[in-house]
């Protein structure tokens, strides 16, 4: 099948915009935590107005007590803090719509899977990492009780887009491809089944690590209460961002197990054999026993807490070796997938 250019010059536009919507939304997120304060809202400590009467009759007000009969109160004023988050909010919805337009054009003109190369690949794995913010952020919204805790939720936003926007970065650019056909090797249903499966565990797993980094900055913070103004104090408590990333690794371990084992079943179908210790192989069983090691220490006492959170980021570290070193570097049966 021939690559539809003008489609696919549509996807890199749609791309790169999306990178630059990205950006901002980063940018709106940072604005709401630098401007947020480390304990309450402002929302909370803002004392209610009262009305009195003061000379010739002219309602007035004071604080403390509730809205003037028969007049219409104006809607107090969200502070800066709010508006940034809102807006941050919007502006990263409206770049996963551009981001997901980019990745099913860019299929569309090739006629296939667009996720056949490692600028594909980094796309999709950023694209879930994204999406899965968003589900967090909308389930805890409909959950949250205090409304203390949500802004501070909404605040981590930029902590999550930061390491997506450089991995799209880097897949712009160094990692850039053209549109073409896939690789013979790669012509096969199990690259829907297989690769999907490792780009979803990929991409909330990038999650799960920056829960547990900023889970040790948190932590940190509340040992140190004494050092004031420091980053960690603005963070929700370290126990939230311990569960964000302990749920978020129960949830998709049985999706990247799943993706170990299609891929296994996928190298039978091609090379005869189920597993043959190529390096991607033996790298993806080495980020699964971490993650494993990760859920056993986070159940087991004396070793929640910093030491978990240590093993979890360990698993990123190893899923970034595997996804950039191995596939780039060293030569393999999976070296197809290069750039």
């Amino acid at each position: 099948m021939m690559v539809n250019q003008t489609l696919s010059d549509l996807s890199d536009m749609a791309f790169a915009t999306s990178v630059v919507i990205y950006i901002l939304a980063m940018l709106l997120y940072f604005a709401e935590f630098a401007s947020g304060k480390a304990t309450g809202n402002a929302a909370e400590n803002a004392e209610p107005a009262r009305a009195t009467v003061g000379a010739g009759g002219v309602a007035t007000k004071e604080p403390g007590s509730g809205p003037v009969v028969g007049r219409l109160e104006p809607e107090p004023r969200k502070p800066w803090s709010e508006r940034f988050g809102g807006m941050a909010v919007a502006v990263t919805v409206l770049g996963v719509l551009v981001h997901a337009f980019s990745l099913v054009i860019r299929g569309v003109a090739v006629g296939r899977v667009p996720w056949g190369n490692m600028y594909e690949f980094g796309s999709a794995i950023c694209l879930v990492a994204v999406v899965a913010w968003l589900v967090v952020l909308y389930r805890q919204s409909r959950a949250v009780r205090k409304p203390t805790t949500a802004p501070k939720l909404r605040g981590l936003g930029g902590f999550v887009l930061l390491p997506a926007t450089l991995l799209l970065f880097l897949s712009g650019t160094a990692l850039y491809a053209t549109a073409s056909q896939l690789q013979p090797a790669l012509r096969s249903y199990w690259i829907w089944i297989h690769v999907s499966a490792a780009i979803v565990s990929t991409g909330v797993l990038m999650f799960a690590g920056v829960a547990s980094v900023l889970f040790l900055v948190r932590l940190r913070s509340e040992n140190n209460p004494t050092d004031p103004g420091r980053i960690g104090e603005r963070l929700p408590s370290s126990q939230v961002l311990d569960r964000f990333a302990y749920r978020a690794t129960v949830l998709i371990m049985p999706v990247w197990t799943f993706a170990i084992i299609a891929g296994a079943m996928w190298a039978e179908a091609a090379w005869g054999r189920f597993w043959g210790w190529d390096p991607k192989e033996t790298c993806s069983l080495i980020a699964w026993i971490v993650y494993a090691a990760y859920l056993h220490a986070r159940a087991t006492s004396g070793w929640r807490g910093t030491r978990a959170a240590w093993i979890n980021i360990f698993g990123l570290a190893v899923m970034i070796f595997n996804l950039f070193f191995i596939n780039i570097v060293i030569s393999g049966l999976h070296s197809y997938a290069g750039l």
